[in-house]
Order: structure tokens, then sequence, then C-alpha cells
């Protein structure tokens, strides 16, 4: 939990803390106590960590997305561990990671209705209790079929805590206030899908994978108590229970051509991301390569590009527009599949970090131009929109791994290819039109 907090510190950083906290009574001209700099440093560290109880704190926001995908993505570190337990197949091995994105699709359109009439609070921290039994659960699993099935129920929780998260903050902030939150929750949610990955790769190569989840599953309870401690109950909630203009406004946006186009470009995206992040341990367990579950791990480092190229995309598409940025996003990400052929571990890393930034600009671009292009029931279009995005990530792990069983991990990459020309070809055909360029996410 150390680390934690001290990512959290790193991400978030403390510039303002110490002028709210100057802003309380002068001390008197008695003698400072000796515990006094202990005390101040005890209440800056409260209100960095929990804020003033009123509204949320940023490290609060970005702990909840740290923990949302904190499980999505651990699995694919110990892909190949896996695989020889189980004597499991490339396909059967990726279930264990399609399975997950696969819920995550079917349960994302209709979770923000489920907040709607019951609360964002009692739905977002309710996910994140469930999330820990699961995850814990996975310790003791004797079959692949039961890891899948947990995969999936994993899956089940993660929309109550992504949708009704973005719900919470659009209801309690407002303007820049979204902006910087929706930041920090992003920050989050990146390097939870790096840190997953990164401690479970490392607790295997010591304890094995099962250890490597029950830590996953101690993380999971104390971030679970931690916001629903720390996290402000909602103010600006109204409850709506009319299903049946959610039901009418569901259609008006299935009528949307341009909305439907950026759902189907969304697929696309996570099929690529999904694709390759998961079977590239397949081809890096192998000769030449032969990396363990630690080495497979520290792989996953580019992922933190997240970091730094999500912010910046939000420029290069303003400056270049919807398009042209999306077209060019694809086309490095293409370059950067191609690098990963070469048999040089130092080529294949290139070769992802080049990919996932292109992947991270093209996910940047469809969310923000949601954002131009819908008006009304933003937060059912997000939920469709992640119920596209998260089925190309289900297909990804089966499609590419059908591919890699055929033809090895050229296959995979020719077939994630193939899906991003699909991309530019939907862009091309359905956005030419855009007018000017879209909004980064925020």
């Amino acid at each position: 939990m150390a680390l934690i907090i001290a990512s959290v510190a790193i991400g978030i950083g403390v510039a303002g803390l110490p002028g709210a906290l100057a802003s309380g009574p002068r001390m008197s001209h008695s003698p400072p106590s000796p515990f006094a700099p202990l005390a101040a440093h005890w209440r800056l560290l409260r209100l960095l960590l929990q804020g003033d109880g009123i509204q949320a704190s940023r490290p609060v926001v970005w702990v909840i997305g740290f923990f949302a995908f904190l499980n999505v993505y651990a699995m694919q570190a110990v892909l190949p561990l896996v695989m020889r337990e189980f004597a499991a197949t490339p396909v059967q091995a990726g279930a264990t990671v399609g399975a997950t994105v696969l819920a995550v699709a079917l349960v994302s359109p209709f979770m923000g209705m489920l907040s709607d009439a019951l609360g964002r609070k009692r739905i977002l921290c309710s996910a994140l209790f469930a999330l820990t039994v699961p995850t814990a659960l996975l310790a003791f699993a004797h079959s692949l079929h039961t890891i899948v099935l947990l995969r999936f129920v994993q899956g089940l929780a993660v929309p109550g805590i992504v949708v009704v998260l973005i719900a919470y903050l659009s209801e309690e902030f407002r303007g820049g206030g979204v902006a910087r939150m929706t930041s920090a929750y992003v920050g989050g949610t990146v390097m939870g899908g790096f840190s997953g990955r990164f401690l479970t790769g490392h607790i295997s190569d010591v304890w094995g994978w099962r250890a490597a989840y029950l830590a996953l599953a101690a993380l999971n309870l104390l971030g679970a108590v931690w916001v629903l401690r720390a996290l402000p109950a909602s103010r600006h909630f109204v409850a709506n229970r009319n299903i049946r203009a959610a039901l009418q406004t569901l259609a008006s946006h299935l009528r949307n051509r341009r909305f439907v186009a950026i759902c189907a470009m969304g697929f696309c995206v996570l099929f690529s991301l999904v694709g390759s992040f998961t079977y590239v341990n397949l081809y890096l367990a192998a000769p030449p390569f032969q990396l363990g579950s630690a080495g497979l791990a520290n792989v996953f480092a580019v992922y933190l590009l997240g970091v730094v190229v999500t912010p910046l995309a939000g420029r290069f598409i303003v400056r270049h527009g919807f398009l042209r940025s999306v077209l060019c996003a694809l086309a490095v990400s293409v370059v950067g599949l191609l690098l990963t052929l070469l048999p040089a571990l130092a080529a294949v890393i290139a070769g992802l970090a080049l990919g996932s930034c292109g992947v991270f600009i093209c996910q940047s671009a469809t969310i923000g131009h949601i954002a131009d292009t819908v008006t009304e029931g933003r937060s059912l279009a997000t939920g469709i929109y992640y119920l596209a995005y998260y089925a190309g990530g289900a297909a990804g792990a089966w499609l590419a791994g059908l591919a890699f069983e055929a033809w090895g991990w050229r296959g995979s990459v020719l077939t994630i290819i193939g899906f991003q020309a699909v991309a530019a070809l939907i862009a091309l055909g359905s956005l030419r039109t855009a007018a000017g360029g879209a909004r980064p996410a925020s």
C-alpha cells in the first residue's frame, strides 16, 4: 500500500495544499510544540489522501482508477505459466483475458442506468468490494474453466467503477474541475493497468501466480476500504428511474451514424491493444527471447507511455484535426507492430512502445469525438461506446489467438494490422466531414 501512496503523491502532486492548510487560525505566541511539525505533516497527508470531506480529492479519484484496472489485464504477464500448468492452447489461455473484457462490454451500457436509479457512491464502493472476491478465489482455481469464469466475474464489477465514476465526476464538479479530476482518473487507470501486470509478473517469478492473485486481492480490499471512507457522498445526484426515456435515448444514439462509426473504431482500437499485449507474451517467452514472468512484467513498462502520451494527444488532435490525427496514429501503430517482427528484444520493445502510443492517441480521439457529437444522454452514450470498445478487446483475445496458433506472432501482427486498416477505412468513409478537431478525452 505504501507503493500506491507514493505513486499517488508522484502522480497527483501536492501543489496548493499548504495554502489550504494555511487558511486556518493563526497560531498563538506560546512556544511551539516539538510535535507541531509532525502534526502539520499528518494534517497535510490526510488532506492529500482524503480531501476535505465535501468534494472528492484527486488522490481518491486516482486510486479509484488504479483499482478499476489493476486486475483487468494482470493475467497477461503470467499467460505462459497458466498455459504450462493447464496444458492450454494459446486461444484457451487468451480466454482468461478475453473473458474479463467481454464482461465489461456486456455490463457497461446498463451500469449507468442502474446508478441513475440507486446512486453513485453505493454502486461504486459495492463494485470495488465485489472485485476482491473473484480475485482472491483465483488463487484456489484448479481448472482453466474456473479461471475463465472468475475472470468473467471480475469484469462484471469493473463497469460499476468506471462508468459510475465518470457520472459522479460530471455531477460533482464543473468546468476545469471535471478535466482535472478526469486527468487524475486516467493517470490512475494507466498506472493500475501497468501495476497489475508488473506486480503479478514479479510475484509469480518468486512465489507463483496464485500468490500474486492473493496479493492483488489484499490490495483490492485495502483500496475499497480507503474509497469507502474517503469518497464523499454525492451532493448533486438526482435519482432517475425513467426507463422509457433511457430506451428512447438509446434508440436515438443507435441511429446516429457518426456515433456508431466512432464505436466501431473503438472496437478496433482495443482489439489492437489486447491482441498485441496478450500474445506478445507467448512470443517473448519462446526462443530466441525466453523471458520469464518477471522479464515479461518489465516489458509492460512501455504501457506507462500512456501517462505522457494521453495529455499530449489532446494538443495534437486539436492542432491537426480528428481525421488526420487518427490516421497518423494508426500509421504509427502499424510501424510499431512491424518492428516487433524483428528478432531483437530492443526492436520488440520499441515496436510495442510505438504501437501503444498510436492506440492511446486513437482512444483519446474517439472518446473526445463523442463529447463533440453527442448532445444528450452522454452517460448512456459512454456506456454504448464501452460496449463496443471492450467487445473489441474480447475479439482481439480470440482472433489474434487463432492467428497465433496458425502462424505464430507474425499471424497475430497481420490480423491486428488488418483491424487497424478497418479503423482507417471507417474514419475515411464516415468521419471525413468532421469539422475541426475533436477534444481529447477529459
